[in-house]
């Protein structure tokens, strides 16, 4: 299967399976649109407005996964690539489906079998998938195929916040559970499609960590746990902010998202051909500085138009911090050669220990201050990724 679609956005044809990828990814992002500004909000009142308790159930989740990374790549050598992501698409099914079920009275019983379950699809799904990207997309390509990816999905879900947030004020969020559900089945079907890869995760669990802990490596590791902090205060701790801002107002709270989301898709498409020429340095260095600054504007967020405001320059300044980023990360994998498996796990594990210090920060933090105290460390966070250019040929062997 081949990609030709948009032709003139491309050098070449894509490799063959990255459609599938992109298919998959895309209802994934759909999924993630509807649930993804909604999700810490559910926990959150579903904990009766208990931050700390959101905080410890994300923490708790993360610190599992951060511990079964390496077995889950060994598991990997068993199961194979494509299998594991076949695995996963109903891994996040499930996971949808126990949501579906969780009220104030069962959530006791039913949210630790969901972070179960969703423990084993973050170790069936994302490694298989970075490998798969790095080996489905292609260097004079992979800027514009990641932006590409990530912007068709925003273009699908970009009234998904609106539209999340219609059915929870006029029904609840068993609706959206239920289609989340039905998204991740449907997952199943691309990843038939996807070719087999050959690949054998050869280190150790002790190997592993040694890697990541030289000196040599921390020029990708130290930007790695960065970004792995800084998503926490943008994906969890952030729209609970906004929420509470809103008075709980989920149409408010959706509406907002969407128009922020419909501002970027366009400079999403268009960097990433600037990036796949030369400029990913200079875009990165420029990026993660006015990304940082946006983290220090969002602290003094008071009302609606501020979020829209604080939120749209947020978005835009953040492409130009993560596509570079994830895009060099991924040329970083790709020079690899058959450690790409060892590579990725390296990046998963980085990046969870960057979730857990920063959950910990905020569980600590929201106990005497205010939460948005946390924007300050997501600001420090931002400005870390630059030093992943301190060495950017890293290469792992035996």
């Amino acid at each position: 299967m081949q990609l030709h679609i948009p032709k003139h956005y491309f050098k070449g044809d894509v490799p063959h399976g990255f459609t599938s990828l992109f298919v998959s990814k895309t209802l994934m992002f759909v999924a993630s649109g509807l649930l993804g500004v909604f999700m810490p909000i559910f926990l959150y009142e579903l904990f009766d407005d208990n931050f700390q308790h959101v905080m410890i159930w994300y923490l708790v989740g993360s610190f599992i996964y951060l511990i079964l990374i390496v077995y889950g790549a060994q598991l990997l050598n068993r199961l194979g690539f494509k299998r594991s992501l076949q695995i996963s698409a109903l891994l996040g099914a499930l996971y949808y489906t126990i949501l579906f079920f969780v009220d104030k009275d069962s959530w006791r019983q039913l949210l630790p079998i969901a972070l179960l379950v969703i423990t084993f699809w973050r170790i069936t799904y994302w490694l298989p998938y970075h490998v798969k990207f790095t080996q489905l997309s292609d260097k004079k390509n992979r800027g514009k195929q990641l932006s590409l990816m990530l912007a068709t999905a925003s273009i699908l879900g970009v009234f998904a916040p609106l539209i999340a947030g219609i059915i929870i004020v006029k029904f609840d969020f068993n609706i959206l559970f239920a289609v989340a559900t039905i998204l991740f089945v449907l997952t199943f079907i691309p990843f038939v499609t996807i070719p087999r890869v050959h690949e054998k995760f050869t280190w150790s669990y002790s190997k592993t960590w040694r890697e990541l802990l030289k000196k040599k490596n921390q020029s990708l590791v130290v930007p790695l746990i960065a970004n792995g902090a800084e998503n926490v205060v943008g994906v969890l701790i952030w729209p609970i902010f906004i929420f509470n801002i809103l008075d709980g107002n989920y149409f408010e709270t959706g509406a907002i998202s969407t128009f922020i989301i419909g501002v970027t898709i366009i400079v999403q498409l268009s960097t990433g051909s600037y990036i796949d020429g030369k400029g990913k340095k200079k875009t990165l260095r420029l990026g993660s500085a006015l990304y940082s600054l946006g983290w220090f504007i969002k602290i003094f967020v008071a009302t609606g138009f501020h979020i829209f405001a604080a939120g749209i320059y947020h978005n835009i300044v953040k492409i130009f911090t993560q596509t570079p980023f994830d895009t060099l990360v991924y040329e970083m994998a790709a020079d690899q050669g058959h450690y790409i498996d060892e590579f990725t796990a390296i990046r998963e594990i980085a990046i969870n220990i960057g979730k857990v210090l920063m959950l910990i920060v905020a569980l600590g933090i929201s106990l005497f201050y205010s939460i948005e105290v946390t924007f300050i460390f997501a600001a420090v966070s931002s400005l870390l990724l630059n030093m992943v250019y301190i060495n950017k040929h890293i290469v792992f062997n035996k």
